[in-house]
């Protein structure tokens, strides 16, 4: 009989052998399959990062977030923090990135966050303690092999307990066992109207730009743009283009262990046909764009962020901002809230990522 224990009894370098085993070894799988989750359940994700200076000085590096406050004492003083703070883009990509070992490392599209709140902004140093709860479960009515799977996820101070960030999250999930299906995916006639193959997409003629950064020059643009029945919108001039350390290295320090940004060999029978960005890592690309023509004081809340189309090394992400609202009651004496909608795009001008933004404006005077 065979000692299989001892190391000479088989040669795991000679090709067929090491093949033959391959073959018959059962593989470990990570991850869930769609019909591990029930609503209700709650998940704690381990481990959760400790945030770090150097995480997310890097973060802000890669992805052209030169926001001051979040490199420089004195800078993050004056913006009313005690301490410099992680960036808040770092810090929600921490936060997801705890969850993909057991929420979707089995893969599956991305499909959006919804009602994403910064409650707290820690500094370098902060353990994180990440949960979540599946709030549905939804099989997918075009897909028989995938479901729809929505978590609520709150990423918390570990010491204090304080909520740093929540969101909703809404995954599709591979099934292990594909689901019966009509396949029907039909469209449904509006009945009246205009017949929308010939009437051109419903844009206004005019677009008007704000003439600096401040809280002020939004809110004069959009009292110009409604004098003329025109809209807030621009682009902004730089772009980014995914490479290595963008599209796998950001995942990684994030602990997104997710296959589609690592596994080339996987995702070449993938429809995207390569691995692909991380999508914090397009939105905070676009974010960047839109926050180099902003003064902003304070990010506080995103919401209906949806992912359009894969991005895929040597992409290039473009950003494109229509401005929404201006509170000017919101937000300390100093500054006032503005609503933007934001939109990625690549160099095809095709959009990737949308999603709406508030964030506190400094306001022109001191």
């Amino acid at each position: 009989m065979t000692d299989w224990t001892d190391p000479d009894a088989v040669d795991l370098s000679d090709e067929e052998t090491f093949e033959t085993l391959l073959d018959r070894a059962e593989t470990r799988e990570k991850g869930h399959y769609f019909e591990f989750f029930e609503p209700g359940d709650e998940l704690t994700h381990d481990p959760g990062l400790v945030l770090s200076k150097a995480g997310s000085e890097d973060w802000m590096g890669q992805t052209l977030n030169h926001d001051p406050a979040y490199w420089r004492p004195d800078r993050a003083r004056d913006r009313g923090f005690e301490a410099v703070p992680v960036h808040p883009d770092y810090l929600l990509a921490c936060v997801m990135g705890a969850t993909v070992e057991d929420l979707s490392e089995k893969g599956g599209y991305f499909l959006g966050r919804d009602d994403v709140t910064i409650h707290r902004s820690p500094t370098p140093g902060t353990e994180l303690a990440v949960s979540s709860t599946v709030v549905e479960t939804t099989p997918s009515s075009s897909r028989p092999e995938y479901g729809i799977v929505t978590w609520e996820t709150v990423g918390r101070n570990r010491e204090t307990g304080d909520r740093l960030v929540s969101y909703e999250r809404t995954n599709m999930i591979p099934r292990r066992e594909p689901t019966a299906t009509d396949g029907s995916g039909t469209v449904t006639d509006s009945g009246d109207g205009e017949d929308e193959s010939t009437a051109g997409p419903a844009v206004p003629d005019t677009l008007v730009t704000p003439e600096g950064g401040h809280f002020e020059e939004f809110r004069a643009a959009l009292n110009r743009a409604d004098e003329t029945d025109a809209a807030v919108a621009y682009a902004h001039e730089r772009g980014r283009t995914m490479d290595d350390g963008l599209v796998s290295g950001l995942p990684l320090s994030t602990l997104n262990t997710a296959r589609q940004h690592h596994n080339r060999d996987v995702m070449t029978d993938s429809p995207s046909g390569d691995i692909v960005a991380y999508g914090d890592v397009t939105r905070s690309i676009a974010l960047a764009h839109a926050r180099s023509d902003e003064a902003t004081y304070r990010e506080w809340r995103y919401d209906a962020e949806r992912f359009h189309d894969f991005v895929t090394l040597g992409d290039t992400i473009y950003g494109f901002t229509r401005v929404l609202d201006c509170d000017a009651d919101a937000g300390p004496e100093r500054a006032g809230a503005v609503t933007f909608e934001h939109v990625a795009y690549n160099q095809h001008r095709t959009p990737v990522y949308s999603g709406r933004r508030t964030a506190l404006l400094q306001r022109s005077h001191r």
